[in-house]
């Protein structure tokens, strides 16, 4: 893939695909939850209590709406969880998926990885997007909830590696949060992942669910926007790749209400994990028929004359309009300026809570 700011860097599809989906009310992606159990209880994550798994969408249920996807023009299913890595269904349904012709990316804390697994995968070309927030083994464990998690995502990566990848047929990313604890390693931990060729995903917190009860990992916007700046100018001059510098990730855009959507374990079709607004259940409608009259996806599909505020009037709103899941968690409003961001700030918007 060509560096540069006209494609967004080794997670998506290019303007011309997004704007025809767009316009086709079709997809190009969809992320969808197999279950949300989860091992680990990540303090920014948004993991419900037990009783809710009692409802979660049958595997039958799974393929049909894979198949629905399908049809509306997927070309990749990204797995989100929970951990699907532990989800006792995950091998025959990635195996389902690829038989549909559709490419897998599964985003995992690397609790399932095991060499035989991690060997499984990369046959299978799997997109894998490890879950990773720093290099210290005690912090990591802090971040994820559970004691030992550091040592089970390196494991996780030394498996991964021995089955080859990354390469140029397994692709190989790193999820990360950014937050107050890892801000000054997060430079580092870029470089390291770049050097193997490994994508860094770095992700300002929503915040959402569990993150709104620990204020402790808060970075303020202007923060933000400085390590943001760093890693580009890193990024130009050690590996020649240059990216438009805004949030809610580090070199990558965020238009996925464009050409994705969200199913939750139960069914619900939301825009994203962070705008939790239900647009309809693939229990009770097709898939396409919520896609195609959620008047929530429509505004966003017209984000130029949608969105509000700053945001709205911000001279990289062609390719911009900032974390609609900050904007809906922080004001209740899916089409707000993004809270979050250093520009709404300095235009006079809101940045995140105090302590």
């Amino acid at each position: 893939m060509k560096n540069g700011t006209s494609r967004l860097c080794d997670f998506e599809f290019d303007r011309a695909a997004i704007a025809r989906a767009a316009a086709e009310n079709r997809l190009l992606t969809m992320e969808i939850e197999f279950s949300l159990r989860c091992n680990f209880r990540c303090p920014y994550c948004y993991v419900p209590e037990e009783s809710y798994f009692d409802g979660e969408l049958t595997t039958e249920e799974i393929r049909d709406v894979l198949m629905q996807a399908k049809e509306m023009g997927a070309r990749r299913i990204i797995i989100l969880g929970g951990e699907p890595s532990i989800y006792p269904h995950i091998r025959d349904m990635i195996g389902f998926i690829q038989d549909q012709g559709m490419d897998v990316e599964m985003f995992t804390n690397g609790s399932g990885i095991t060499t035989d697994f991690a060997q499984w995968l990369f046959d299978r070309q799997v997109r894998v997007v490890m879950k990773m927030n720093t290099f210290d083994a005690d912090l990591q464990d802090r971040l994820a909830g559970k004691p030992g998690a550091g040592r089970i995502i390196a494991e996780a990566f030394d498996h991964l590696k021995q089955a080859g990848y990354p390469s140029r047929d397994a692709f190989l990313a790193v999820s990360t949060i950014i937050c107050r604890q890892n801000l000054e390693e997060l430079p580092r931990l870029w470089c390291w992942l770049r050097e193997q060729g490994i994508a860094p995903y770095f992700e300002i917190i929503t915040p959402q669910a569990n993150a709104l009860e620990n204020s402790w990992l808060d970075v303020d916007p202007h923060t933000l926007h400085r390590l943001f700046e760093a890693l580009a100018e890193t990024d130009r001059k050690r590996y020649g790749r240059t990216w438009r510098v805004q949030p809610p990730l580090v070199g990558n855009r965020c238009l996925r209400h464009q050409f994705s959507c969200l199913v939750t374990s139960e069914g619900a079709v939301m825009p994203c994990v962070g705008v939790t607004i239900s647009q309809g259940n693939v229990r009770e409608q097709p898939l396409k028929t919520i896609i195609e009259n959620s008047p929530v996806l429509k505004d966003l599909k017209n984000y130029p004359n949608t969105i509000k505020g700053p945001c709205g009037s911000c001279d990289q709103a062609d390719g911009c309009y900032g974390c609609r899941g900050a904007a809906y968690q922080i004001t209740g409003d899916y089409l707000a300026s993004d809270p979050m961001c250093w520009r709404n700030c300095a235009a006079g918007g809101r940045g995140p809570r105090k302590e």
